[in-house]
C-alpha cells in the first residue's frame, strides 16, 4: 500500500480519537489557568434613533466587551483571548478565525422600526471592506400585540425593480412580513433583506462584523438631525432575491431539555429552559460558549474549577473552550439560557466517508 494510504489512515485514527476522547484543549488548564473562568462583562449599550442595543459579548474594534469579574477584570476581552487563544476560543476556532472571536451577541430593544437593511457575505465583505460578512439569528424575547418584523421577499423582484422600489418608498410592499411572539426564531443568512420593527425586544447572535447596508430608513433623520446614509448600490449586489417558502425557524422548547434549535455554517444555537440544575459537558465541540440569560436569574458553575458566577436575566457569560463543562442552576422557579458556539464536532460517519474519498 502507498505511503499516502497509511498517512491518511493515521490522520483518520487521530481524528476519531480526538472526538471520542476529551479534546486536548482541556489539558491547557495547567497553563495560566487563572484566566480560564466564566467571564462577565460591563454594560456596552448603544443608543440609536430607533431604540437601544446592548452588545453583551463583543470583540468588534472600538466596541470591545470589558471583563467585569475575576483576575481579568477591567481588561478588554480580545486582549485576554490573545494570551491563550486556543484554550479560550478552542483549537479549531482559533485556527479558522485567526485567533479572533468570530461571534457577537446583542440584546436589541426596538421602540421604533429599524431601517430596512441587508448584510454582505464573507466574500463581498472582504472584497469591499476587508471584514467578515454577517449572518445572524434572532430570538424574540418580548413583543407587543401585533408587532411584526420583515425577513425575506414575499414575491420575486429583480435588481432593477428593487432599486425602483427603494426610490419610490415601496420596498416594504414586496417584503415578507411576520407577526411575532415570544420564543420565535429567525435565521438571517447574509443577503436576506430584513428589519426589526417597533415593539420588539430580541436577542441576536451574529458573525462578528459591523457591516450593514441600509436600504430604506423611512426618510427620517438620525440623532444628529441629518438623513442617515443609504447603501442602495452595495445592497443590490449583496441581496439574495430568491423567495423562500418559510423564513421562521421551527423549534420546540421543553422544560429541562436541550432545544437543538439551529445549526448554521457560522454558529450553532441551543436553548436550555430549566427548573432544576442542568449539566452541560460541551468540551467535545472544541469551542467557547456564550450564554445569554433570556429569562429568570441563574448561576453558572464550572465543574473543573468550581468557579461560579451569578447571571441575571438579560446578561451574558463567556465560557472558555477549555472549561466548557458547567451547570446552569436556576435561582428562581425557572431560567432560560441561549447557548451560542461554533460546532466543530464531525460525526464518525463523515470522517470515514472523507477517508474513503481520499483513498
Amino acid at each position: 500500500m502507498s505511503n499516502l494510504y497509511f498517512s491518511s489512515l493515521f490522520f483518520l485514527c487521530s481524528k476519531i480519537n480526538s472526538y471520542l476522547c476529551v479534546p486536548k484543549v482541556i489539558h491547557a488548564m495547567n497553563h495560566n489557568s487563572n484566566i480560564l473562568y466564566p467571564m462577565l462583562f460591563a454594560q456596552n449599550r448603544k443608543t440609536l434613533v430607533w431604540g437601544t442595543e446592548d452588545w453583551t459579548v463583543s470583540a468588534v474594534p472600538g466596541s470591545e466587551s470589558v471583563i467585569e469579574n475575576g483576575p481579568c477584570a477591567g481588561r478588554p476581552l480580545p486582549e485576554i483571548i490573545s494570551l491563550q487563544p486556543h484554550e479560550i476560543l478552542g483549537y479549531e476556532v482559533a485556527r479558522q478565525h485567526d485567533c479572533q472571536l468570530p461571534l457577537l451577541t446583542k440584546i436589541i430593544d426596538a421602540r421604533l422600526d429599524l431601517s430596512i437593511q441587508v448584510h454582505p457575505n464573507d466574500e463581498m465583505a472582504h472584497r469591499e471592506h476587508l471584514k467578515r460578512g454577517k449572518s445572524e439569528m434572532w430570538y424574540v424575547l418580548d413583543a407587543k400585540p401585533g408587532s411584526y418584523l420583515y425577513a425575506g421577499f414575499k414575491e420575486k423582484v429583480s435588481p432593477e425593480q428593487y432599486k425602483q422600489r427603494v426610490a419610490d418608498g415601496t420596498i416594504t410592499d414586496v417584503l415578507a412580513r411576520h407577526e411575532v411572539r415570544q420564543g420565535d426564531i429567525f435565521y438571517l443568512p447574509a443577503g436576506r433583506v430584513h428589519a426589526i420593527c417597533g415593539g420588539i425586544r430580541l436577542a441576536e447572535v451574529q458573525q462578528s462584523s459591523d457591516v450593514t447596508y441600509r436600504i430604506f430608513d423611512y426618510n427620517r433623520p438620525g440623532l444628529d438631525g441629518k438623513p442617515r446614509e443609504l447603501h442602495t448600490e452595495l445592497a443590490a449586489q449583496a441581496i439574495d432575491y430568491h423567495v423562500y417558502p418559510e423564513y421562521r425557524t421551527e423549534h420546540q422548547e421543553m422544560m429541562n431539555e436541550r432545544d437543538k434549535c439551529l445549526d448554521t455554517p457560522y454558529f450553532s444555537i441551543r436553548i436550555i429552559e430549566a427548573s432544576v440544575p442542568f449539566h452541560r459537558n460541551v468540551v467535545k465541540y472544541d469551542s467557547f460558549f456564550i450564554l445569554m440569560n433570556l429569562s429568570g436569574d441563574c448561576r453558572i458553575r464550572v465543574r473543573s474549577t468550581n468557579d461560579e458566577v451569578f447571571l441575571p436575566e438579560g446578561t451574558s457569560c463567556f465560557i472558555p473552550a477549555a472549561i466548557a463543562d458547567y451547570d446552569i442552576i436556576p435561582t428562581k422557579a425557572t431560567t432560560k439560557v441561549l447557548e451560542a458556539f461554533i460546532n466543530n464536532r464531525k460525526s464518525i460517519k463523515s470522517l470515514i466517508s472523507d477517508f474513503l474519498h481520499w483513498t
